[in-house]
């Protein structure tokens, strides 16, 4: 079965492409993710505050020659750089780094740092919590704008930049970052939510991984941008399994992060995927992805509504109250 895809430039072997998580952190939770058939590896973030605290590194507890020892959160530039090194050697596959910021500034400048250590595109995330309620909606599209702008200036490699849903326009941000010279956007972001602590009368942090249900936004939009931009569109969040996947692919994504299904059921579900798709496909009668994909994407769709304010109308009139 050809399952060849096409992300941020680079051709991949398949669509499955785990997203930032700490599973990168360790050689070996890399290379069992090449071996269950990735089709590349988008690292970990570094993140805007890491690059811009520069803190002095604790080496003690680092093997010599090799930082993948630990579990820690990496904490300067230097060792990201290393580990994309290390990674990109390893590996058979394209190794993504990320960036993770929230506002311009002096570290936009590390991008060229991964990029002359040979990083073959970059993913910039921008998470961003809007919490002044001054500030007014156009001025947190500026926002994403102007650290993507910061980046490609620095750097000639494509870029994808990871979007979170809360625009009140997706659709013509995807279009500007287009213009302005993205390679791609992976859609969507999910923002993690502080909770309380009813007991103690405190703000706790809780990691919650995603469910099959959190797909379903980037699905809609995916179906509503396929067909509409030439940029890449990367699915994430919520694919857990062969059929969260299916139904991004035939919306129209050109690759589909795994991220949470990845740490709850390890390295291996990307294979089960992989091979569910596989089943999928060869069952109805594909011989490839390119058949599939975007055949459903609202342009192609014979109900466009479905994916717009028809879909609202008709569920409401159709609810069956018991």
């Amino acid at each position: 079965m050809d399952l060849r895809s096409k992300y941020l430039g680079l051709e991949l072997e398949n669509p499955f492409v785990p997203s930032s998580t700490p599973l990168s952190r360790s050689l070996a939770s890399a290379r069992q993710l090449e071996d269950a058939g990735a089709g590349a590896l988008v690292m970990h973030s570094l993140f805007q505050e890491e690059i811009e605290a520069n803190r002095a590194v604790d080496r003690d507890n680092i093997g010599a020659g090799d930082i993948f020892g630990g579990t820690r959160a990496l904490a300067t530039r230097e060792e990201y750089l290393e580990q994309f090194k290390q990674l990109r050697a390893a590996l058979g596959i394209p190794v993504i780094p990320s960036l993770n910021g929230s506002s311009r500034g002096d570290w936009v400048a590390f991008a060229a740092e991964l990029e002359a250590a040979g990083a073959p595109a970059l993913e910039l995330n921008v998470y961003y919590i809007a919490a002044d309620i001054t500030e007014p909606a156009d001025a947190v599209e500026q926002r994403v704008l102007d650290i993507f702008r910061a980046v490609a200036e620095r750097v000639s490699v494509p870029i994808g930049v990871k979007l979170s849903p809360y625009f009140s326009s997706v659709g013509k941000l995807v279009t500007t970052l287009e213009a302005s010279g993205a390679a791609g956007v992976s859609l969507f972001n999910r923002f993690y939510q502080p909770n309380i602590d009813l007991e103690t009368l405190s703000i706790t942090d809780s990691l919650e991984l995603s469910s099959p249900a959190d797909a379903l936004l980037a699905m809609r939009w995916i179906a509503i941008l396929h067909g509409r931009v030439a940029l890449s569109l990367a699915a994430t969040g919520g694919i857990h399994f062969a059929e969260d996947a299916l139904k991004m692919l035939v919306c129209g994504a050109d690759v589909t992060h795994l991220g949470s299904t990845l740490l709850a059921n390890g390295p291996n579900q990307l294979s089960r995927i992989r091979n569910s798709t596989v089943k999928w496909l060869a069952g109805k009668g594909y011989e490839s992805l390119s058949q599939i994909r975007g055949s459903l994407s609202q342009i192609n769709c014979a109900d466009p509504g479905a994916f717009a304010r028809g879909h609202y109308l008709r569920m409401l009139s159709d609810y069956k109250v018991r």
